[in-house]
């Protein structure tokens, strides 16, 4: 009967923490989902606007239907090292890189309204320049957490360094306009 019983306690703490888990994840991917969902919001008519139409761009501008899946596998790393971080043993390192992590998110969810919404390059490349900083910063924390959960985030690094280059080019390019 003890055996039954133990079994059974065993069995219920599992479930427990499967429930945990899956919180857990259905939380990073939430934030994450939320934050790509809002920043679509704040975008107006995005690149279909005559303002964004109007820009000069540098000649290695993608094409505009690369953007939706780059961003869909760039949200699902972000989530799921976040995700990962969170899982690892509580320290003040994991502390830090979560906090980090928020930071990062909360930085990506400005850029889009910065930029299409209010139509404010400048101000988007700052936001962007502080983004890199602060994800990078996420990566180098995380990795004395959970080296997979850092590894995972440099994909989104290297999208980061590209998306503020191109931001910055614009910016030059089209720094005599007036309302830029």
């Amino acid at each position: 009967m003890e055996t039954n019983m133990e079994t059974r306690t065993e069995a219920a703490a599992d479930t427990t923490a499967t429930m945990g888990r899956a919180a857990a994840a259905a939380t990073f991917g939430g934030a994450t989902a939320a934050t790509a969902a809002l920043g679509t919001l704040g975008m107006g008519n995005g690149p279909r606007s005559l303002w964004y139409l109007t820009l000069r761009k540098p000649p290695f501008q993608p094409p505009a239907a690369v953007f939706a899946p780059v961003w869909t596998a760039l949200y699902s790393a972000i989530a799921y090292s976040g995700y990962r971080t969170y899982r690892a043993a509580p320290s003040p390192r994991r502390t830090a890189a979560l906090a980090l992590w928020g930071a990062q998110l909360a930085l990506n969810g400005l850029w889009t309204p910065l930029f299409f919404g209010r139509k404010r390059a400048r101000a988007s490349l700052v936001d962007s320049t502080l983004l890199l900083g602060t994800a990078a910063g996420y990566a180098m924390t995380a990795s004395k957490v959970d080296r997979k959960a850092a590894w995972t985030f440099v994909p989104y690094i290297g999208w980061l360094a590209f998306a503020t280059l191109l931001n910055s080019e614009i910016v030059r390019r089209n720094r005599k306009r007036p309302w830029f």
